[in-house]
C-alpha cells in the first residue's frame, strides 16, 4: 500500500511504469548514468522514488538523514538532490543552504508545505524546483529530467559571448559565466534565465516568456521567476538593490541591461 500522500499513475504488468526519459538527461557526456541523491526521512517514499528513478536510467543514492544527506551531497557529488524539507535531524532548509553555499548542484525540494509563500521561500533557498505532497512519482522523474536538461543546456559551437565591455561573459560550450573576470556558479534555473535574457540584449521578456524558456512544461508562478532573479542578482550584480545586468521593467518583466560587445 502506498503512502496516502503519493499519487501513482496506472501502469502495465502489475506495477507502476516510470516514464521514458531522454538519454541526454539520464547520462552525462561520458555515457555514465547521472546520479540523483534522495534525502527523505519516509522510507516508503525513498524506496518508491528510487524505483522510479532507477527504472528511468538514473543511479540513485538515498538517505533519511539531513546530516548524512549533506555529507553525501558534498562527497559523492550527485548531479541532482531531491530534498525533503521536513527532516528529523537537520532541517532541510539548512541542508539546502549548505549545498548551495558550497556549489551549484541542482536541488528539487519535496515537501508537504503547499502554500505559495512556502514555495517562494524554498526557491529563495536556491532550490531549482518545488514538488508538494501529494505527488506523482512520474512527475518527480520528469522534473528531474527537466532540471538536468537545463543544467546541460549549451549549443555546441556557441562560443563565448561578451557584454558590457567584458563585464559579463557567457561561455555556452563550457556552461560557464564570468562576471568582471570571475567565474560565477549558477543553478540551472539561474543559468537558463541569464542565457534567455542574453539571447536578445535589451529586449524585455515577460515573466511568462521566461517561464516558458527556462522551465518547459512545468507550472510556475510569476513570483517563482522573481525569486530566481533575486538569487541571480546576488551572484552577478555589484549591488543587487541597484542592478545593472538584469534590469526590471516595471509592469512588464526583465531585460539584460548590458550591450553586446563586438
Amino acid at each position: 500500500m502506498q503512502p496516502p500522500w503519493v499519487r501513482v499513475g496506472g501502469g502495465t504488468g502489475g506495477g507502476p511504469a516510470a516514464p521514458a526519459v531522454p538519454s541526454r538527461e539520464r547520462r552525462s557526456e561520458g555515457g555514465v548514468a547521472r546520479t540523483v541523491l534522495i534525502v527523505e526521512d519516509e522510507r516508503k517514499i525513498r524506496s518508491l522514488l528510487r524505483a522510479y528513478l532507477e527504472r528511468a536510467g538514473y543511479s540513485v543514492l538515498t538517505t533519511g538523514s539531513g546530516a548524512e544527506g549533506l555529507t553525501l551531497a558534498l562527497e559523492a557529488r550527485p548531479d541532482l538532490v531531491v530534498l525533503d524539507l521536513g527532516l528529523p535531524d537537520v532541517p532541510g532548509e539548512t541542508v539546502a543552504r549548505e549545498i548551495r553555499r558550497r556549489g551549484s548542484t541542482p536541488i528539487l525540494v519535496l515537501t508537504a508545505r503547499a502554500a505559495e509563500e512556502d514555495r517562494i521561500a524554498g526557491l529563495e533557498l536556491g532550490a531549482d524546483d518545488y514538488v508538494t505532497k501529494p505527488f506523482s512519482p512520474q512527475e518527480v522523474v520528469l522534473r528531474v529530467g527537466a532540471i538536468l536538461r537545463r543544467a546541460g543546456t549549451g549549443a555546441p559551437g556557441a562560443g563565448v559571448r561578451s557584454f558590457g565591455g567584458g563585464e559579463l561573459e557567457i561561455d555556452e560550450d563550457r556552461h560557464e559565466v564570468r562576471v568582471r573576470g570571475r567565474v560565477v556558479e549558477l543553478t540551472p534555473s539561474e543559468w537558463g534565465l541569464l542565457v534567455a535574457l542574453a539571447g536578445s540584449p535589451g529586449r524585455v521578456y515577460s515573466r511568462t516568456e521566461l517561464i516558458n524558456r527556462t522551465r518547459g512544461y512545468e507550472f510556475a508562478s510569476e513570483r517563482t521567476v522573481d525569486s530566481h532573479v533575486k538569487n541571480l542578482r546576488r551572484k552577478i550584480e555589484r549591488d543587487p538593490h541597484e542592478p545593472r545586468i538584469v534590469r526590471t521593467v516595471l509592469g512588464v518583466g526583465y531585460r539584460l541591461g548590458l550591450a553586446p560587445d563586438g
